[in-house]
């Protein structure tokens, strides 16, 4: 199952860049100035910097953690971006 969401920012790389850095000390983490994954116990996000914003997209074998994904990747993005205030996602089914 996977679930994608493009959050409109103009800092999409730096977004990008401070969660897999901040996700790197807990679990396995790959990432340049413009692409990133992060493999989660229950899902995997991968994400890229676009012009329009952050792309994201979770990974998982089932519902629960899709919303897991989501919710983590969403919640550690609002708390880094505190500057600015961010779209809330809308999460589509892939």
């Amino acid at each position: 199952m996977q679930s994608h969401t493009l959050i409109a920012t103009e800092q999409a790389s730096k977004y990008l860049q401070q969660l897999c850095k901040h996700f790197a000390h807990k679990t396995e983490v790959t990432f340049t100035e413009t692409e990133g994954r992060c493999v989660f116990d229950v899902a995997t996000a991968d994400m890229a910097a676009k012009e329009q914003g952050l792309e994201v997209t979770i990974t998982a074998d089932d519902a629960a953690g899709i919303d897991r994904g989501q919710m983590v990747i969403w919640k550690h993005l609002e708390r880094f971006a505190f500057r600015e205030e961010l779209p809330e996602p809308v999460w589509q089914a892939a």
